[in-house]
């Protein structure tokens, strides 16, 4: 599928459902720019947790996250054949690494950082300037794309998202709990919808799609159709 014109689209949604992983397919299938921005805020947790601003699971030192900013530098790569685009952390792949469940016990409390988000807002909205983007988030919609011209807000229910999670971090050879992702998802949940700063909400004009019982094929195929019909209206 190719777009008559170059627009945004913003994606935006829970922990786990599946968001990145649409909206990676989604801009392969437009020949658009895919962004996760999520990633982003990984990589600042990342290197607060390798750099001593990390107190445990879900406690974090912020002022030391705030001071490490000035020392983080952000790249994505050029997507391989499958649409994956190195995430690049000071010039280290940490693709794989942002991904581990220590990252994600901070990442929502690094998110709620009014510093943090000011910080990577600006680069997100600087790399999707000239649209011909996809990119997925918590406050896309709402906040770094407001105008554009297409919003998903992609929901599942809770225990769905845990398990596709449990499945994908077992792929990679990471044993973990069940109840403990589950209980890890709530938690971040919890924090996006309710920080002060850009919390997770619905933007007024999305377009609300509930994967649940959806397959990743399914979802596209879904979805290429609301792009379709939403622009020609």
């Amino acid at each position: 599928m190719q777009a008559t014109q170059h627009i945004t689209i913003a994606i935006d949604g829970f922990s786990s459902c599946g968001k990145s992983t649409l909206a990676k397919a989604l801009a392969k299938k437009m020949n658009y720019t895919f962004i996760d921005s999520g990633a982003m805020y990984r990589c600042v947790a990342l290197y607060g947790l390798k750099n001593g601003c990390a107190l445990g699971a879900h406690k974090i030192n912020i002022a030391c996250i705030v001071e490490s900013l000035t020392k983080i530098r952000i790249q994505f790569g050029e997507p391989d054949s499958n649409g994956n685009r190195p995430v690049m952390l000071n010039n280290e792949n940490v693709s794989d690494a942002i991904r581990q469940l220590e990252v994600a016990n901070i990442v929502s409390e690094v998110a709620a950082i009014r510093e943090v988000r000011e910080f990577l807002v600006k680069q997100q909205q600087e790399l999707g300037k000239n649209g011909g983007v996809v990119m997925d988030g918590r406050d896309i919609g709402t906040v770094v794309f407001p105008h554009a011209e297409v919003k998903l807000f992609i929901t599942a229910k809770p225990e769905i998202r845990a398990q596709r999670r449990f499945l994908e971090l077992q792929a990679k050879g990471e044993i973990n709990s069940l109840d403990e992702i589950l209980e890890n998802l709530k938690h971040r949940d919890r924090i996006d919808s309710t920080r002060s700063i850009s919390p997770l909400t619905q933007a007024k004009d999305a377009l609300v799609v509930d994967n649940s019982e959806m397959s990743e094929t399914e979802q596209l195929e879904y979805v290429l159709n609301l792009v379709k019909n939403h622009t020609r209206a």
